[in-house]
């Protein structure tokens, strides 16, 4: 482990803040209109979350409140309340809550109910204005074709995370800028930014850390907004995963915003298709474009263990198709219920369940804020591609928490 003097540390401070190459902290980087909303959604969280407490951000409800609430097949998000529970447990305030959890028939549907209206008390979020609407995106795992070698139509790569690449957690130094870390590199007795996209790609500053070489630039910058995705490696006919593992430190620009500054598309046509059509129709000028946007994503390898499970979100656990979201910690802790009330992608067909709290993400900011996890494959990311919905949401905080004025025991070992 390398040491750095204060000095250092403090003029990498002064450079980063006035770089603004300050990266919030996360676990898990997901419409291109939504690239906000999960480029940076992996840098990772290591911190316990700090809950907003304010009463006009959670306020106690009842179950009657919740629109839908009494329709949802509450079963189908079981294996994914049982997963949080896998953390959740260990904390003092969700031991008895996840202890009844195991005396449950998961198969009744009745019973899971019961669970949930006994164990729980429903609290409706609200905005800092007292609203109780906010955008609801989302987000998928894609897969990819690629090979373990270049070769071929296999030129694109991901990267491994560099052994160059210094983080640095400000929160010793300076207790106010906690969730926050700064990442860059050591040249002489100095710490610089690390390097951009445009470098990494045009200058090849990260030959020999290459990961898996795949068929397309465009899919590979979309693998780097989900966060993370499957490969399917041709020459040896098996599908790995490829794990968020850390971000060069520069802040996400929105490549569909670009574009559509630039006169090239729409507002409307700004999505993840809309972009990829583009591309498509001018080969030419993709580069030029992907490189305005200076924020990398580099991965690490993970076996695929079970094809029906998603990728692990911040709190530590698998997500669950359409039952996991990512929420921003500062005001929605991590593996709590959810009920979630917004619309399908681009209807206004409802789309009313239960949720988990499985995930963060750098542009999921806000309290009445979700990102909602669609799965793995083509139809989720069409989903996915096309979600920039309004929704509300409601988090069920155990009886005994919400009996005390600090929910912040929420997350406390």
């Amino acid at each position: 482990m390398k040491r750095f003097s204060l000095t250092v540390l403090s003029a990498a401070l002064l450079l980063f803040m006035v770089a603004c190459s300050v990266t919030p902290v996360k676990k898990s980087l997901p419409v291109e209109k939504k690239a906000e909303a999960k480029v940076e959604s992996k840098v990772e969280t290591k911190t316990e979350p700090k809950i907003e407490t304010k009463a006009e951000t959670l306020r106690i409800v009842s179950f009657a409140d919740l629109v839908g609430w009494a329709e949802d097949d509450l079963r189908q998000a079981w294996p994914a309340f049982i997963a949080s529970c896998d953390v959740l447990s260990k904390r003092a305030v969700w031991k008895e809550v996840c202890a009844s959890a195991v005396m449950v028939n998961a198969e009744d549907v009745t019973e899971v109910r019961n669970f949930f209206e006994g164990q729980f008390i429903p609290h409706v979020v609200n905005n800092a204005d007292g609203s109780m609407s906010g955008t609801v995106t989302g987000y998928y795992e894609p897969l990819l074709r690629g090979s373990r070698t270049r070769n071929g139509k296999y030129q694109i790569p991901l990267h491994r995370v560099p052994e160059d690449l210094l983080t640095i957690d400000l929160s010793s130094l300076y207790p106010e800028l906690k969730n926050m870390r700064l990442r860059g590199r050591v040249v002489g007795n100095k710490v610089v930014p690390y390097f951009s996209r445009a470098e990494i790609t045009d200058k090849n500053s990260l030959a020999g850390k290459e990961l898996v070489w795949v068929d397309s630039a465009v899919e590979a910058f979309f693998l780097q907004i989900q966060g993370s995705g499957r490969v399917y490696l041709e020459e040896t006919q098996e599908t790995i995963r490829v794990a968020y593992g850390d971000q060069n430190g520069h802040p996400y620009k929105s490549i569909g915003r670009i574009l559509v500054e630039r006169g090239d598309l729409k507002l409307e046509q700004a999505s993840a298709q809309g972009i990829a059509a583009w591309a498509a129709a001018n080969p030419s000028r993709v580069q030029e474009l992907l490189n305005m946007n200076p924020s990398v994503v580099f991965f690490k390898e993970e076996k695929l263990t079970a094809a029906s499970k998603g990728p692990k979100g911040a709190l530590g656990v698998p997500l669950t198709t359409q039952r996991s979201i990512a929420i921003d910690p500062q005001f929605i802790p991590l593996g709590v219920p959810v009920f979630l009330s917004t619309t399908q992608p681009n209807s206004d067909v409802p789309l009313r369940r239960l949720m988990l709290a499985q995930d963060t993400g750098g542009a999921i900011r806000g309290a009445v804020r979700a990102d909602f996890f669609w799965g793995f494959g083509a139809d989720a990311g069409e989903r996915a591609g096309k979600m920039k919905q309004v929704g509300s949401m409601w988090v069920l905080l155990p009886k005994a928490l919400a009996k005390t004025p600090n929910r912040n025991e929420a997350n406390k070992p």
